[in-house]
């Protein structure tokens, strides 16, 4: 499966971006979703994943309750939804597949496949 990172941008803190992952070659619907993110000098880290259905979805602690997983299979597209950004989620951002059954979500060397990022750059 080939993967498309898109939406980010410039923002300013307080302010939001949608960041998309479009998937072609095989449905999406076929694996498990997530997105990870590397900053300026850092190490890339796990920031949020959906399982294939989209019925459960994980959270690193510092996006919880500002950022939100979904999917729609249908448009063989996954979404990141990037609320209250603050300077320290200045980062490229990753989506990835992982095999349908998994459940090492959390984990960067459990996935197969990966986008090419998209910049996501939050001023304060």
């Amino acid at each position: 499966v080939q993967l498309q990172a898109s939406g980010g941008g410039l923002v300013q803190a307080g302010g939001s971006l949608r960041l998309s992952c479009a998937a072609s070659g095989r449905p999406v619907s076929n694996y498990g979703m997530g997105w990870f993110r590397q900053a300026p000098g850092k190490e890339r880290e796990f920031v949020a994943a959906i399982s294939w259905s989209g019925g459960t979805t994980y959270y690193a602690d510092s996006v919880k309750g500002r950022f939100t997983i979904s999917r729609d299979n249908a448009k063989n597209t996954v979404y990141l939804q990037l609320n209250s950004l603050k300077p320290e989620d200045t980062a490229v951002y990753y989506c990835a597949a992982i095999a349908r059954n998994s459940r090492h979500y959390y984990t960067e060397s459990r996935y197969d496949y990966w986008g090419q990022g998209t910049e996501v750059t939050v001023s304060s």
